[in-house]
Formats: C-alpha cells, structure tokens, sequence
C-alpha cells in the first residue's frame, strides 16, 4: 500500500486515472483504501458520453449552472446539485445534509462562487456538506478551471490547461465557543503549450498539504473555513511555482540558455 501511494504521488494528474485503475486490478484487496486516499482530476464531461467513462460535471436544469461530480456529493449512482439539493438522475431517499447545515452550504456556494471568479477568473466550484456525527461535520470545497484555448477561462494561452483544487475541511465543535479544524487540500496541475517559438512543452504535477487550527467561532464557521481555504491555497500556489515552474525554468535555461547570454560569451573575432 505504502509503494502504491508512492507511485500514485509521483504520477502525472492526466495519468492517474490509468494508474489507479492498473493498481485497483493489481491490488484489490486495497481498492477501499486506495479510492478514499487517492484523488482524481475533475474532468468535464457531457450526459452523452458512454457509460463506462465516469461523469464529473453535469449542469443543474432547475436553474442552469453547472456543478462538479464527486464521491463526497454521491448517493448510489446519483449525484446531488449543490445549488438545487436535487439528485441527478433523482433519487428518492438520497443523503441530505440537515436544514442548518443545508443553508450554511447554500452560503458557502456563494460565497466561493465569488472567490473563485476573483482568483481564478471563471471556471466552476462546487462545495458540499454533510454531517460526520453529533458534533461535528465536514465541508468539501472543489474548483475546477479550464485554462485551454476552447475553455472557459478568460486569457486561454494555453494549447491544454487544467487546475484541480479539493478542499476538505472536518470540523469539530469544542467547548467554550471553539471548533477544532482539520483542513486538507489537493492541488493538481497539468498544462500543455504548442507553438513556432517554443514547440510543444508538457508540465503536471499534484501537491498535497494539512493543516490543523483551533479557533473561535464568534464569526461563524464558514469566515474560519474561508480563511484557511485562503491561506492554504497561497502556500500551494507558491510551493507549485517554486517545485514546478522555478525548477523547470531553471534546467531550461541551463540547457538552453537565453541568445543574448551566449553572444556574450562568444569570443571576439
């Protein structure tokens, strides 16, 4: 298990699908184990797409917008709208989330809706929650933005782009007005670039961080999720700027360098 979650950390995001079918065939007995710990990018899909590829966006015909299919919105072979709190197909009994944490979801999509257009630039959030016991709950936070030149992003620089974002938070209520936060957050990354100047170029990658806080809930849960949301998403962003594209920027210009550098080593005639 400990070798199959090393490889799954090291595989490329467009490959991990391929990758997690292979090791659930090799390794059955871990398939529970390997679903719950290993995520998957949240690819767009349409209702005509065949039955053996998983659907992971379906629009919402109540009111038209969009929202992302995942194991955490899931009831059987059915999947509930965030905006609608209507299953897709329907479903008769179906999970719900209890009427309190209902309007804290219906909150939160809109709030993150609003998050997501300042930080991202369009693409599609989904957040969902559900009750984990008498205590406690827990909140998933997902994006997805398609940054290609036929996606819905607003520059498209990109032959192929995407940006997975999954957030989930476990929150325990304390005593004296305090909940314990368990945050963890996937990040995955792949991109493709196809031009005269550069040629093609591929770069993907996936990180995965933790992070665990007491606070206050004076301000209501959905502040102290914000915040660390936020914060947790600028550590990610760094870390993939500085382990992705600094390092690949740095052996491209190592075995590269730029014109102007090697003109200026060339000796004179």
């Amino acid at each position: 298990m400990d070798a199959a979650m090393g490889l799954m950390r090291r595989m490329p995001p467009k490959h991990s699908e391929t990758a997690l079918s292979a090791l659930l065939t090799l390794l059955p007995h871990h398939s529970s184990d390997l679903l719950s710990q290993v995520d998957q990018p949240l690819q767009f899909s349409s209702f005509l797409k065949e039955k053996s590829q998983h659907l992971q966006v379906l629009c919402d015909v109540d009111n038209g917008k969009e929202f992302i299919l995942c194991e955490y919105n899931r009831d059987a072979d059915s999947y509930r709208s965030p905006w609608s709190n209507k299953y897709h197909p329907p479903l008769e009994d179906g999970a719900m989330p209890s009427t309190e944490l209902r309007k804290l979801e219906i909150e939160a999509n809109e709030v993150f809706t609003i998050y997501r257009d300042q930080y991202y630039e369009g693409g599609i959030s989904s957040v969902y929650m559900w009750e984990d016991d008498e205590e406690s709950f827990v909140g998933c936070f997902l994006i997805k933005k398609d940054g290609s030149k036929t996606g819905h992003g607003r520059r498209g620089f990109l032959q192929e782009g995407a940006w997975d974002a999954i957030h989930v938070i476990e929150v325990r209520l304390e005593d004296e007005g305090t909940a314990s936060y368990c945050l963890t957050s996937t990040v995955m990354l792949s991109l493709t670039t196809d031009n005269n100047a550069a040629g093609t170029f591929s770069l993907s990658g996936s990180i995965r961080r933790q992070m665990k806080m007491k606070l206050s809930v004076a301000e209501g849960h959905l502040c102290n999720m914000g915040r660390m949301i936020e914060e947790m998403e600028s550590k990610l962003r760094n870390s993939l700027d500085q382990v992705y594209f600094g390092k690949t920027k740095e052996m491209v210009c190592t075995l590269r360098p730029p014109s102007e550098v090697v003109h200026m080593k060339l000796p004179d005639k």
